[in-house]
């Protein structure tokens, strides 16, 4: 599809049709479409950009990431499609393990997946092994988890995912961060940090935000990421939203 340089939803349709390529591949299923969606509408709320509860929610994952003995970033069809490059990126500078966890999950759609980020420079993906472990109070195929990365993490980093496996790994005592531009969603509200932002911009910020607190010692790390309030940063992006819209001329 031919774009205009000058359309006013250009990179709108630009991400809309890496993810159609992406569903062609099999690496994204339909339904991560609609999520897709659904997700570009409270995006358009956001005004589309990365507001300060947003960058304030990424300094506080930069410091957890960097505090984790143990962080594991968790992959889906989308971040595939949209961030693979950031998502190895972010692997190298946090030291972080990389797992592909599916809700609607194949072996075809992991082995997809886990191919994308190697071409984009993964020395090792997880997720692919036969002896996987399971998450307990969960049902659906998420439950299944490698003992090496999601099982045994202290930090997990996921996005555009679904509230009941949050629910359940921090029931098991893991700290979660979570992209979500919904912030009512169980996913935003059940994690110890949610970075209300599109993922594609919130991403490169995230590594940018480790890259520079990796000087700092693990005291203030600590204290930057002890120090936030996901409850209080959700209040300030549903005032932000609501604000906007009262704003707004039309």
């Amino acid at each position: 599809m031919l774009i205009p340089e000058n359309h006013p939803r250009r990179n709108s349709l630009i991400l809309r049709e890496k993810l159609v390529e992406a569903m062609r591949k099999g690496v994204i299923v339909p339904e991560g479409l609609i999520a897709h969606g659904r997700g570009e509408c409270f995006d358009y709320l956001l005004g589309e950009r990365t507001q300060p509860f947003a960058q304030k929610a990424i300094e506080a994952a930069a410091a957890l990431l960097l505090t984790a003995s143990r962080p594991v970033i968790s992959v889906n069809g989308n971040m595939a499609a949209l961030v693979p490059k950031e998502v190895v990126e972010l692997s190298e500078v946090s030291k972080s393990k990389i797992e592909v966890n599916l809700f609607y999950r194949t072996e075809d759609r992991v082995r997809a997946i886990a191919e994308v980020l190697i071409q984009h420079g993964a020395r090792e993906v997880l997720g692919l092994e036969k002896d996987l472990q399971t998450i307990p109070e969960l049902f659906s195929e998420r439950r299944r988890v490698s003992k090496e990365g999601i099982y045994s993490a202290d930090v997990v980093l996921l996005g555009l995912e679904d509230g009941d496996r949050t629910e359940a790994l921090v029931n098991m005592g893991k700290k979660v961060i979570s992209f979500d531009l919904n912030p009512l969603s169980r996913t935003s509200l059940a994690s110890t940090v949610t970075i209300v932002d599109n993922i594609t911009r919130g991403m490169p910020k995230l590594v940018e935000a480790v890259r520079l607190l990796k000087g700092l010692d693990v005291t203030e790390l600590k204290r930057i990421a002890e120090s936030f309030d996901n409850k209080s940063n959700l209040r300030e992006s549903l005032k932000f939203i609501s604000e906007r819209l009262l704003s707004l001329q039309f």
